[in-house]
């Protein structure tokens, strides 16, 4: 990760500091306002910074723990920008529209999922040609229609444990989705927001496609690294499994070794003596009966 110095920096080049007119803003805001100019509020860069480093540290404990972190960017100029960075780190994303219930009615829009795949399958299949060049077009039709909202979270198996999202403003049914459920949830913030809305607030311009490009940019890197980490300490625990396999197997084959060793030899001081006799069978000499010659 960069300095702090290096960062902010790079936040005041692409324009995060601009907020919206004066006429716009959100009094709740107002700790993360440094000043004003010509009637544009602008941002604090100190905070910021504070704000995105505390939630990339956030975001990077939660995919180094194996769970799927969510984003949502449905307005036009960050759509491109957030579908990227999380088809880099292979998590879900919702970038062309929100559908109602996405998050609280998840069951049944595993259903919609399942049909997509199966209308891909069945055009994929080789039994294919028996369809109709009319029921093709329909059902091609009808998968990118769906590919369109459902694509970006195709692989998405439970619900995510966290929701990213660009303008929480913007995006308010999928976070007022995520608070019901109780997933986390972080989020760029103007000044035209509540940033009290969100778990994880980051005091930025959500308007510009540069702005939203570094700090988007930046979470992402921090999700790779916990990513990152989460494969070498499964690497390593599978390595340590494998020696005390090894180890193990070593054991007992030198276990088996002793005792094949100890079971020659016994056999060796036995024979030693030659061969013994086997004892009569009944006991030793016959007795005489009574009554009978002598």
């Amino acid at each position: 990760m960069e300095t702090n110095t290096s960062l902010q920096q790079q936040l005041l080049e692409a324009g995060v500091h601009f907020g919206h007119l004066k006429k716009k803003w959100n009094p709740k805001m107002l700790p993360y306002i440094f000043a004003e100019k010509k009637g544009i509020h602008i941002i604090d860069l100190n905070k910021t910074v504070d704000h995105l480093q505390e939630t990339a540290a956030a975001m990077k404990q939660i995919a180094k723990s194996g769970k799927k972190i969510m984003f949502v960017a449905t307005k036009k100029q960050a759509k491109e920008i957030v579908s990227d960075c999380a088809k880099r780190v292979n998590m879900p994303y919702a970038t062309e529209r929100w559908l109602g219930g996405m998050l609280t009615n998840f069951n049944t829009v595993r259903k919609s999922v399942k049909k997509m795949q199966s209308i891909e399958k069945l055009l994929s299949d080789a039994n294919a040609d028996s369809l109709t060049k009319k029921e093709k077009l329909t059902l091609a039709r009808d998968k990118d229609k769906m590919e369109k909202v459902l694509g970006g979270i195709a692989q998405m198996s439970r619900l995510p444990a966290a929701l990213f999202l660009v303008d929480i403003g913007h995006e308010h049914i999928a976070l007022a989705e995520a608070k019901r459920l109780g997933i986390t949830t972080f989020g760029m913030v103007d000044t035209n927001c509540d940033p009290n809305k969100v778990d994880f607030s980051i005091p930025s311009n959500d308007d510009a496609t540069k702005s939203v490009a570094i700090i988007t940019n930046y979470i992402t890197a921090a999700i790779a690294e916990g990513l990152a980490e989460r494969q070498a300490a499964k690497d390593e625990d599978e390595e340590e499994v494998d020696n005390e396999n090894e180890a193990k197997a070593a054991r007992l084959q030198a276990e088996a070794e002793a005792e094949g060793g100890n079971t020659a030899g016994g056999r060796g001081r036995q024979s030693e003596g030659g061969p013994k006799r086997r004892a009569p069978q009944g006991g030793g000499a016959r007795k005489p009966q009574a009554g009978g010659k002598r």
